[in-house]
C-alpha cells in the first residue's frame, strides 16, 4: 500500500476558553484523522467556525500562542512534523508544503513591490542570487498567467486587482516547488470571473507539477470543480469522507446532506433557499454526544449522548453518524 504524501492522526489543538472547562482550554479541532495522497485534491468542507483553518495551521505549526497542538500525528512521508526543531520545521514551509491564505489584500505587505516579495521567497529557501531568484520570479508571474508580468514585478500591491494580487500569493507558493499546497478559501474575495480563472489556474498547475492540494472550503461548487476526494467537518470532528462522487452523489451524514441542500439550484429559481437552524456551537459548549443534535433533522435523544461511531460505507466513504448503517470501525 502507497504511503500517503500528508497523513493526520488523531490531531487535537485548542486555545483558552471563558466556557466551564476542567483545563480552562476548549478544543478548536478534536480526532481530526485525513490522509492525502501525492498529486490528489483533497476538499476540507464545513461552515465558518468548523475548525478548518486551525487544521491547516496545525500542519504547519503556525498555530498563534496561546493555541497550542495537544495531541496526534502530522505525518509528512512518514515523518511525523510535530518532532521537528523549529528550524527544521521552517525548511519545511515553503519548501515542502506551500499555503495560500484567505486575504491576498493583506497577505502581502504594502510598501514593498510584489516581485522583491517572491524573490526575498525564493533567496529564504535557496542559495541564489538575487539576479536568478527575479527571473526565477518572472517565470512564476508567467507560469501563473500574470498579465504584463515583467511590468508587474515592480508593481505594488495596492496597484494590483485582489486577482492578481492572489497569482501573485499562488506563485509565491509555488517558487520551491512544494509538495503540497494548502489553499484555505482561495476564491472568498474575488468576484465571479476572477474566481473561475483562479480555479482553472490552480487545476492546471495541480497537473503540470503533480503537487497535491488540501483546498478548504466553504463553497461546494468550488469543491464541485476541483476535489478528488472531500471530508465535511463540523464542530472540530471530521463527520464524513469520500470521493467527489461518494459525497455529492451519495451523502449521510445529515450535515452533509443539509450543506448540499444549500447549494442554490438554478433550475428551481422560485423555490426558497434552504438555510440549517441555528448555527455552529462555541468550542467547549459541544455536546456530548454528535454536535450536529442540535440542529439535526434527523436525530433524536440518543445521539446526544455518545459520540457517534464511524460508519465504513464503502473502501472510499466513511460517515460518523448514529443513525447510518454501516460497518462499524473505532478508528
Amino acid at each position: 500500500m502507497t504511503q500517503p504524501l500528508l497523513e493526520l492522526k488523531d490531531l487535537e489543538t485548542s486555545f483558552p476558553s471563558s466556557a466551564e472547562t476542567v483545563s480552562g482550554r476548549a478544543s478548536v479541532v478534536e480526532g481530526v484523522t485525513l490522509s492525502i495522497d501525492a498529486g490528489e485534491v483533497l476538499a476540507l468542507v464545513g461552515e465558518s467556525g468548523c475548525g478548518k483553518s486551525v487544521t491547516a495551521l496545525s500542519i504547519l505549526r503556525l498555530i498563534p500562542k496561546p493555541g497550542r497542538i495537544e495531541r496526534g500525528e502530522i505525518l509528512l512521508e512518514g515523518r511525523d512534523l510535530r518532532t521537528l526543531s523549529i528550524p527544521e520545521m521552517r525548511k519545511v514551509r515553503g519548501n515542502q508544503i506551500a499555503m495560500i491564505f484567505q486575504e491576498p489584500m493583506t497577505s502581502l505587505n504594502p510598501v514593498v513591490r510584489v516581485g522583491d516579495q517572491v524573490v526575498e521567497a525564493i533567496r529564504l529557501h535557496e542559495k541564489v542570487s538575487r539576479k536568478a531568484a527575479l527571473a526565477r520570479t518572472l517565470e512564476l508571474f508567467e507560469k501563473v498567467s500574470m498579465p504584463d508580468a515583467k511590468a508587474r514585478l515592480r508593481a505594488f500591491p495596492h496597484e494590483l486587482s485582489g486577482g492578481l494580487k492572489q497569482r501573485v500569493m499562488i506563485a509565491m507558493a509555488l517558487s520551491s516547488h512544494p509538495k503540497l499546497l494548502i489553499a484555505d478559501e482561495p476564491t472568498t474575495a474575488l468576484d465571479v470571473t476572477v474566481q473561475a480563472q483562479t480555479l482553472e489556474l490552480l487545476r492546471d498547475l495541480r497537473q503540470e507539477m503533480d503537487m497535491a492540494v488540501l483546498l478548504i472550503t466553504h463553497d461546494l461548487g468550488v469543491v464541485n470543480q476541483l476535489a478528488d476526494r472531500v471530508a465535511v467537518m463540523y464542530a472540530g470532528k471530521v463527520v464524513e469522507t469520500g470521493t467527489r462522487e461518494d459525497v455529492f452523489r451519495q451523502a449521510r451524514h445529515p450535515y452533509t446532506k443539509s450543506l448540499l441542500r444549500s447549494m442554490p439550484a438554478l433550475a428551481k429559481p422560485q423555490e426558497p433557499l434552504y438555510e440549517i437552524a441555528g448555527s455552529v456551537p462555541v468550542p467547549g459548549e459541544w455536546p456530548a454526544g454528535c454536535r450536529f443534535v442540535t440542529r439535526c433533522e434527523e436525530g433524536d435523544d440518543f445521539c446526544g449522548e455518545e459520540p457517534a461511531p464511524r460508519r465504513r460505507l464503502s473502501h472510499s466513504h466513511a460517515c460518523w453518524c448514529h443513525r447510518v448503517e454501516g460497518v462499524q470501525d473505532e478508528s
